[in-house]
């Protein structure tokens, strides 16, 4: 590739979007980044990077940050928020108003859209149904050009400068991990999921939808990813089975808490009905094709890497 291919990325300073632009750029291509302000990450020391600024709400940010794009993926998006109005004003209708702008302003372009896993199960949270909700915006402004439209299911991401799994590994530091639910969740590496974004941005692999995940789709049960997570720790707590609905009544707690706070906690009880769901698998027909990208980073190399960035960024003991 030439530095001249330009990309444009919405949510390049979240979790994903930081590694997403770092992938990107390795690539070669022309990174263009929209934000609501000027951001420096250590994943980009030494890179050129544009910055539009502006919002997913600024017609005229949007026309500038896709127009000369090849490519334009859109990882931004809410993972919290007071209410469903509150996910869809960004999930759906930031999705929307991005692709109005590509199909006025890069009409030849690509665009690789992360929705998420749980788009599949919209019923079961407010956040699930905005996600949804996304995608059929993005399916419906690309109605007359399907080929151009990538859409990215990633089941739970995790690894370096990621605060929400934080709680994840905290959890099973200690003597007792309470365990809740018996379904399989299938994860993803965020390094993994960056690179896969980076092929698709690079042209690679048919257009349609498609989940991500680590090399076991089949997931694993939530004691096998805490005693995981203990084995990266070097902890060894007990792992008792308890009801489901002590979950869903400690994720009602913590929006209670939060809402009191004037915070939007990450966990609630629509996140404790995701977390209970059984079914988090990945079938072989969903997932993004081998050619385009294999991930390579198992359960076990995987959060022992992010223990110990956790650990040098002294966000763990």
């Amino acid at each position: 590739m030439t530095g001249e291919r330009v990309v444009a990325v919405t949510g390049a300073t979240g979790f994903l979007g930081v590694h997403v632009v770092a992938a990107l750029a390795r690539a070669r291509f022309r990174v263009r980044i929209l934000s609501r302000r000027d951001l420096r990450h250590e994943l980009w020391d030494g890179l050129a990077l544009e910055t539009v600024s502006g919002s997913l709400e600024d017609a005229q940010a949007l026309k500038t940050l896709v127009t000369g794009a090849e490519t334009i993926v859109h990882a931004a998006g809410l993972i919290k928020a007071r209410d469903r109005a509150a996910f869809l004003r960004t999930n759906r209708d930031g999705a929307r108003a991005l692709a109005q702008a590509a199909r006025l302003y890069a009409p030849s372009s690509r665009l690789v859209a992360i929705s998420s896993l749980a788009a599949r199960e919209p019923q079961l949270s407010d956040y699930a149904a905005s996600k949804r909700a996304g995608e059929d915006a993005l399916r419906a402004a690309y109605a007359d050009a399907p080929d151009q439209l990538v859409i990215l299911r990633p089941p739970a991401i995790y690894g370096p400068w990621d605060r929400e799994t934080l709680g994840f590994f905290k959890a099973v530091s200690g003597r007792i991990a309470p365990v809740f639910g018996t379904g399989r969740k299938a994860i993803v590496h965020v390094a993994d999921a960056a690179a896969a974004i980076a092929q698709l941005a690079a042209g690679q692999g048919r257009d349609g939808t498609y989940a991500l995940s680590d090399p076991n789709p089949a997931g694993y049960t939530m004691t096998e990813l805490m005693r995981a997570a203990a084995q990266a720790l070097g902890s060894a707590p007990r792992f008792p089975h308890l009801p489901d609905g002590w979950l869903i009544a400690a994720g009602s707690a913590s929006a209670l808490w939060g809402r009191w706070r004037g915070q939007d906690p990450i966990f609630t009880a629509d996140k404790a009905r995701e977390i209970l769901h059984p079914d988090w698998s990945i079938a072989p027909g969903e997932l993004l094709p081998a050619e385009v990208y294999a991930s390579k980073i198992g359960i076990t190399e995987g959060f022992a890497e992010t223990v110990a960035w956790y650990r040098a960024a002294k966000w763990l003991s």
